[in-house]
């Protein structure tokens, strides 16, 4: 196929999926979403099931992907994500998509879906975890939370590292963030019995600071990681 040829075909096929999801808008949807705090704004209210089903039916196409990001529409970004092999990803594509967050369910779904599986994840998510902007830094720590889920043959030793980050950015105060400190400590400690423990003490540890965000992670990660429900369930995977 010529270069002109090929070019016009990715704009044809970027064209023919920006129409469907214009087709599929649901502005009652994109009003729901806003009580959520999703942004509304360049936003279709398309559900993630939805865009599920059409990325499978695209295919990976990783030039396409880069076109629907750079649209600037939330769907379409979403959708981006599903596109794209984890090792098609540069870290200099994973900046720039990071500072383009500005959702919380654009962030948690790059970094679930993409973002935790690229050969960088380990390095962003310590990088990111100290970086001020507020989408950016919530990156890092959901990075933490989807690996400590995903990786299952990860070795402790991140994780451990990972609570001594969130031990010292525990006391930032936005809600996107603190939120996702609170996850990250949380899915950490449910990942065995030994993180369990350590997790339970680096949170002992955050209450003692003197910080309204520090306390309530902390306060809140308790509840689950020394739950019955919890512990229940890491007991009885120790002895399988």
């Amino acid at each position: 196929m010529c270069s002109i040829c090929f070019f016009r075909s990715i704009a044809m096929r970027y064209e023919e999926v920006i129409q469907k999801l214009k087709a599929w808008a649901n502005p009652d949807a994109v009003q729901h979403m806003a009580r959520y705090d999703i942004n509304p704004n360049n936003n279709f209210g398309i559900s993630v099931t939805k865009l599920q089903a059409l990325a499978k039916e695209i295919g990976i196409d990783y030039d396409l992907a880069l076109q629907l990001w750079d649209s600037g529409i939330r769907d379409a970004r979403l959708l981006a994500a599903y596109i794209i092999k984890p090792g098609q990803v540069t870290e200099q594509q994973m900046e720039q998509w990071v500072n383009d967050f500005d959702s919380w369910d654009i962030c948690d779904n790059t970094c679930c879906h993409l973002f935790d599986t690229t050969k960088f994840a380990y390095q962003k998510a310590e990088e990111w975890s100290h970086r001020d902007r507020e989408f950016v830094k919530r990156a890092g720590f959901s990075l933490m939370a989807w690996l400590s889920v995903h990786d299952k043959k990860a070795e402790d030793a991140p994780f451990e590292h990972f609570l001594y980050i969130i031990k010292k950015e525990t006391i930032d105060e936005r809600n996107y963030v603190k939120k996702a400190v609170n996850w990250a400590l949380r899915q950490i400690g449910k990942r065995n019995l030994d993180l369990n423990k350590k997790a339970i003490e680096t949170a002992k540890q955050i209450q003692r600071v003197d910080s309204k965000a520090a306390r309530w992670v902390a306060t809140d990660a308790l509840r689950e990681l020394t739950s019955e429900k919890v512990q229940t369930h890491l007991h009885s995977r120790k002895h399988r």
